[in-house]
């Protein structure tokens, strides 16, 4: 083993599968595996995680509106977070053990929770689409296609503001400074968005509760660069207390939106 790779902990693996999915999961074991020379093998777990995904989202839709209602938000992420977490000891948890006594180094939290988060939205998505195709939305004789465009950039641009947290705990100061506050434009555009999402007429009541969570959301991703960029400019740890309370509020209102 490579001591200079990065790999991915058990720990990360869980916060990304609990956002965003086993699909998550997939992903972060693929690049352990790679940092391990064995592609085929990484392919093969991004490809089970995302086929899992679908499963278990075909699960929830199989099961009656009255019985999942009952059911706490945080119980089913819990439960496939913790099968995986398992399933990652067994097939790299001697890996990561090792790499951990030799001193190894491991990728940051937060890369992986922006990794689950990317993967959330596309998820939201996709169970946007489902519940319309489904018929399971109220008034679905509203303009869809204007809807799934703007969705199309929202999610865009979720994924370039998010791209800076890869390379977090290597790239220069500057450059972060240039990315943080690109994402803060971005996130404004994405406000913008749901705005606009909110104008559509015959927008199903389901979705502009959901909106209304994504403005939010906008705005806790907004407040999260702007200090971020705040501390990296000042050179100055005394920030971290409010970026961590505004990555746990970030980290809710996703679970919200689940």
């Amino acid at each position: 083993m490579e001591e200079t790779k990065k790999l991915f902990s058990q720990r990360a693996i869980a916060i990304a599968t609990y956002f965003g999915g086993p699909a998550a999961a997939g992903y972060l074991v693929k690049k352990n595996y790679e940092s391990h020379d064995q592609s085929e093998k990484g392919k093969k777990a991004f490809i089970i995680g995302i086929i899992s995904t679908l499963l278990i989202f075909a699960g929830i839709f199989s099961i009656p509106e009255h019985i999942i209602d009952k059911i706490p938000n945080a119980v089913i992420p819990a439960i496939y977070t913790g099968i995986i977490y398992l399933i990652v000891e067994k097939i790299q948890g001697q890996w990561l053990k090792e790499h951990k006594e030799s001193g190894g180094e491991f990728y940051s939290g937060w890369k992986a929770t922006g990794i689950g988060a990317i993967f959330m939205v596309i998820l939201l998505a996709m169970i946007a689409g489902t519940a319309f195709i489904a018929g399971d939305l109220s008034k679905p004789d509203f303009d869809a296609t204007t809807y799934d465009t703007e969705v199309a950039k929202f999610v865009e641009n979720e994924n370039q503001s998010l791209a800076v947290f890869n390379v977090i705990n290597m790239a220069e100061p500057q450059y972060l400074i240039k990315e943080f506050s690109k994402g803060i434009v971005l996130w404004k555009e994405n406000k913008e968005i749901v705005n606009r999402l909110n104008s559509i007429e015959n927008l199903p009541v389901e979705l502009l509760e959901q909106n209304k969570k994504l403005l939010k959301y906008c705005d806790l991703r907004i407040q999260h660069n702007e200090i971020i960029v705040k501390a990296i400019s000042e050179e100055t740890d005394k920030y971290v207390s409010e970026i961590d309370r505004i990555g746990m509020e970030i980290n809710k209102i996703l679970e919200e939106l689940k």
